[in-house]
């Protein structure tokens, strides 16, 4: 079972709009809602594959009875700790020319006390965990070192963690020694001292104590510093389409990579590809299996 962690579990809302006119009316052709986060969408990309997983973070309010809502519905078994202020809600907006511009609310306060039950659940279920992906945005009142003690007690018990944050949160989960951190060029830029390239940036949090870094480029591709030495994957052409969620699929390979035992190379073309095929899918945590297969063969690893 891979464990996907989501403290600032949401309800995702996409609105589809032919073209958006941020000065006037817009007419919205479809709308999606459904639970999201990170380690959400994380977890509907490796049920899509066939690997079994277990959600848990915090849900609260009338919003987080609606996330746990659709993860029954969607047959995405779960362990949310229950909290007593409400869970957030995200918008995307989806023009038909490509991309999305996404409005994330910042999420509820939580309690020490709360914290605290969550960490006794998660060590729970750890015990069961192949590996576990820690997601995502801190909500209030959490402080910016727990995605760094949760990689920590997971390797405690032998569970391999990957940990894709921003600011804060990524700057001190090297600290923990998951085995990826999965950081965008934009995060990773944020977090570590200015370098000249990417793999740069991805050293030092190597060096912090991370045992492998994964940059994501978009539609770029990715490099990967790891122990076996330093690779670059790179896209055989542009995907039109809704990146909101590329990155949680990418992941989502990374862990299905690390379970499996993959060599890098195959690991990172099957996370490369999965991103390229949510870019393609209408909403975070879909993923369009033709464009998988299609690209997948395609990609080149250097």
């Amino acid at each position: 079972m891979i464990l996907t962690v989501t403290l600032n579990a949401a309800l995702d809302v996409t609105y589809q709009v032919p073209e958006i006119d941020w000065a006037g009316v817009n007419r919205v052709k479809a709308v999606h809602r459904r639970a999201g986060g990170k380690g959400v969408n994380v977890a509907r990309v490796l049920r899509g594959l066939g690997r079994e997983v277990l959600v848990t973070g915090l849900a609260g309010g009338p919003v987080g009875q609606a996330i746990e809502a659709d993860l029954e519905a969607a047959g995405l078994p779960r362990a949310l700790v229950p909290i007593a202020a409400e869970s957030r809600t995200t918008l995307a907006v989806a023009g038909g020319g490509g991309g999305a511009a996404l409005f994330n609310e910042p999420g509820p306060e939580v309690s020490e006390a709360e914290l605290r039950e969550f960490g006794r659940v998660y060590a729970s279920l750890l015990e069961r965990a192949e590996a576990v992906v820690i997601s995502g945005s801190l909500p209030r009142g959490v402080p910016a070192g727990t995605y760094a003690e949760l990689a920590a007690l997971a390797a405690e018990h032998g569970v391999p963690a990957i940990v894709d944050a921003d600011g804060p949160a990524l700057r001190h989960a090297p600290v923990g020694r998951p085995a990826i951190v999965k950081p965008n060029a934009e995060e990773l830029a944020r977090a570590v001292p200015p370098h000249g390239h990417p793999v740069e940036g991805a050293e030092h949090l190597r060096a912090l104590g991370a045992e492998s870094v994964v940059v994501s480029l978009g539609e770029e591709g990715l490099y990967a510093v790891t122990p076996e030495g330093t690779f670059r994957a790179r896209m055989p052409y542009r995907v039109e389409g809704n990146p909101t969620g590329a990155g949680d699929s990418l992941v989502a390979g990374l862990a299905l990579g690390l379970v499996e035992g993959a060599p890098w190379p195959e690991r990172l073309r099957t996370a490369a590809a999965l991103g390229a095929a949510a870019v393609a899918a209408p909403v975070a945590g879909d993923f369009d299996r033709d464009v998988y297969a299609r690209t997948h063969p395609l990609i080149e690893i250097t």
